[in-house]
């Protein structure tokens, strides 16, 4: 059955009474690098709650690149949020002309293409360039407290034409896993990056369709 054939039980009208309303919103940092907000809201029973607090960063973009050889192109960096150096897949944000490092709900028009995004990225960071990229999925970053959206691609046949290309705060190294090597990995809870654990499996998803 195709997927536009798929029924769903939810209601639009329904979900407009799960809604919540916005009272108040204070930026408490804005800057060129991210919108910090500090929010008040009105719940749907009338109630009202303060303070939540939600941010604006770019859009970025993931990329799962397989070699000629059917092995992953991974890269390890340290990550300031849980102190540790990863193991990830290329990645990196979507640049911006409007000189901001976040994105605009109301306007995103100022952003490079995604899949231009995705070809420099992976250029940048690994030195390689695919054969055929694909998009697999768009979905939002952390919906809880973000309204940033990550685009997942698959790189195939990706072959090294270059160094890397790196941005001055960026240290990495270039590693090639097998696709055992991340599975196990991921079961060791050592590939930690939540999206970059998703975009694996959407890959293999894909692998299977194409076979």
């Amino acid at each position: 059955m195709a997927s536009k054939d798929i029924a769903f039980p939810f209601d639009k009208e329904d979900d407009k009474k799960l809604e919540w309303e916005v009272i108040r919103s204070k930026h408490i940092i804005q800057d060129e690098w991210m919108d910090l907000r500090e929010m008040a809201f009105r719940f749907p029973d009338g109630s009202e709650f303060e303070p939540f607090y939600n941010y604006s960063r770019r859009d970025y973009v993931v990329v799962v690149p397989f070699d000629e050889e059917g092995n992953l192109i991974c890269v390890r960096q340290y990550r300031h949020g849980i102190r540790q150096v990863t193991t990830e897949f290329p990645a990196g944000g979507i640049e911006r002309s409007d000189g901001k490092e976040y994105r605009s709900t109301a306007n995103n028009s100022d952003s490079e293409e995604a899949v231009e995004a995705a070809k420099r990225e992976l250029l940048e960071e690994t030195g390689y360039e695919a054969g055929e990229l694909k998009h697999l999925i768009t979905i939002p970053s952390h919906a809880t407290l973000a309204d940033n959206y990550a685009y997942v691609y698959v790189a195939r046949n990706c072959k090294r034409v270059s160094g890397q290309q790196l941005d001055d705060t960026e240290f990495l190294n270039v590693y090639r896993l097998s696709p055992e090597q991340i599975e196990e990995l991921i079961r060791r809870g050592e590939f930690q990056q939540s999206v970059h654990v998703m975009a694996w499996l959407m890959a293999n998803r894909d692998n299977e369709v194409e076979k």
